[in-house]
């Protein structure tokens, strides 16, 4: 059976669609599914973030064909680890959860680089192109160490 990772930002555009991507390249399909989706409902249906899907190109990674989704409560049923891109949205998605069990698959994604340090994933969304490069170095970072804890 599939080991399922849900990444999870506010819309959905810029950070969780770039952590899909970047831990979709790091490991082996037949045994991972790798989603995205974000807290908030303002990009359902969007492609990521020009931004995102050039930096992401830049490291041969592509993400243009991802859509954005939000994020829902049958999210806890459909994925075994929930990994969060900052405080807010961990707020946002425990808020959701049905029971204990559920809250135990919810991690912050730059624990796995700071460990306990609940460092958030910045939004660079408002940002420029080095706030994405910055973003991606991040997550490239935690994703590698997820993958070979996995």
């Amino acid at each position: 059976m599939k080991t399922r990772i849900l990444m999870v930002c506010l819309g959905n555009i810029c950070r969780s669609p770039l952590a899909e991507g970047i831990l979709k390249s790091k490991l082996n399909p037949e045994k991972f599914t790798i989603d995205s989706a974000g807290t908030g409902h303002w990009h359902v249906g969007d492609a990521p973030d020009p931004r995102s899907i050039k930096v992401a190109k830049k490291y041969g990674i592509d993400i243009s064909n991802q859509r954005g989704r939000q994020f829902s409560s049958t999210d806890f049923n459909d994925f075994d680890l929930i990994y969060v891109m900052d405080n807010d949205n961990k707020r946002n998605v425990l808020a959701l959860a049905p029971d204990e069990t559920s809250k135990k698959k919810v991690r912050l994604i730059l624990n796995e680089l700071f460990e306990n340090e609940n460092v958030d994933v910045p939004d660079p969304y408002y940002g420029g192109e080095n706030d994405f490069e910055h973003v991606f170095k991040l997550l490239n970072e935690a994703s590698e160490l997820i993958s070979k804890k996995i």
